[in-house]
């Protein structure tokens, strides 16, 4: 089963007038349904929160200040969703609504508590939404802007593939606009200097569609071991077309394998506590594939929160992996050698049954 990221540009739902268009965005949706019925899991990161806020407000004029701009996404966020839940509800399929800024994603115990929900979201087979929280949003802890936004999201959920749907075919070798022998770049190995100037560097034009943030968020993903397709919206079928492999748009391939990926990332902080495990669960861990129950566990060193990052070490002291904890230190210390059925009984509630997960989780 692949797991897609969808990005939905402002341009893309309005058509590029000033209001969303319904008639674009029931196209839209009718993709993603047939996409979502097909086994395919579907987290959708939209624009036009704004846009929707003027719309419902009948185009007031309030200038271009920050207050205005987060009065008109408070507005907007619950129109647009709402247009949004009676498109999906055509097909039967449950939608939910994701705010999320930067310092969510940055931050350990949000991190892991976002991804929670979107992974039980999935799990449910609802579609998240997601947009950044514009409304409480602060220059330190804004993303900036959607795309970038999709593809940690997609670092976050471990999608597949992020496919970033824009007014534009894709990325081309020179302004199609001004030069008619531009071609259309089908390929990209690796994201260098070049292809950020031909997205809209200095000098040129192309950039007014926001085609750098989009090549901004291919690096994110391209880094993240995560595909990224940039292709046009108004493409007939445009992501039934990419699910089944057709070649459209402008191809952004991953840099390197996950597991590179997650122990590049992993590898970043220092630990903030350690814990120290059992014979057989070290045997477990150096094997490989498996996570690090609280049965395994012998001791805990340190203090620490949900969301730090944990050496495992052997019986004899020395360091054999390094992961993210999904419970405290002073939980860990209650569920201590406790089988993982026991963790509702002893702490009231559950983060799940591994303390360190084989996904977060790197051997050294």
């Amino acid at each position: 089963m692949r797991r897609i990221v969808l990005k939905l540009g402002t341009s893309v739902l309005t058509k590029g007038t000033a209001r969303l268009n319904r008639q674009r965005m029931l196209e839209l949706v009718q993709q993603i349904a047939a996409l979502h019925n097909d086994g395919f899991e579907i987290i959708v990161v939209s624009s036009g929160a704004q846009t929707a806020g003027r719309e419902r407000l009948d185009f007031p004029d309030l200038g271009k200040s920050v207050p205005a701009k987060q009065m008109l996404s408070a507005v907007g966020q619950s129109h647009l969703m709402h247009v949004y839940q009676d498109l999906f509800d055509i097909f039967a399929i449950n939608v939910a609504q994701i705010l999320l800024t930067r310092d969510d994603l940055s931050h350990r115990v949000r991190y892991l508590n976002a991804r929670d929900t979107l992974d039980t979201l999935i799990e449910q087979r609802i579609i998240p939404i997601v947009n950044e929280n514009d409304t409480i949003a602060t220059e330190e802890i804004r993303v900036g802007d959607n795309d970038n936004l999709s593809a940690l999201v997609a670092s976050v959920v471990d999608a597949d593939l992020l496919i970033i749907l824009t007014d534009q075919p894709g990325i081309f070798t020179d302004d199609p606009r001004k030069n008619p022998k531009a071609a259309l770049i089908q390929n990209v190995t690796q994201i260098s200097d070049n292809l950020f100037k031909l997205a809209g560097g200095a000098g040129s034009s192309i950039g007014t569609g926001g085609m750098v943030t989009k090549v901004q968020a291919a690096q994110i993903t391209s880094r993240s071991g995560i595909k990224t397709i940039i292709a046009s919206g108004s493409e007939p079928q445009v992501l039934s077309r990419i699910a089944s492999g057709e070649k459209i748009g402008t191809h952004i391939e991953a840099e390197r394998n996950r597991s590179d990926s997650r122990k590049r990332w992993l590898l970043t902080d220092r630990t903030q506590g350690s814990l120290v495990v059992d014979a057989g669960a070290a045997r477990m861990l150096l094997k490989g594939g498996a996570s690090l129950l609280p049965v395994g566990i012998r001791e805990v060193r340190g203090d620490f929160e949900r969301g730090a990052k944990l050496a495992a070490l052997s019986p004899e002291g020395s360091e054999i992996a390094q992961g993210l904890s999904n419970y405290n230190s002073d939980d860990l210390r209650k569920i201590c050698g406790q089988k993982s059925q026991k963790i509702v009984d002893i702490l009231g509630y559950s983060y799940g049954d591994a303390v360190l997960h084989r996904n977060n989780l790197v051997l050294l």
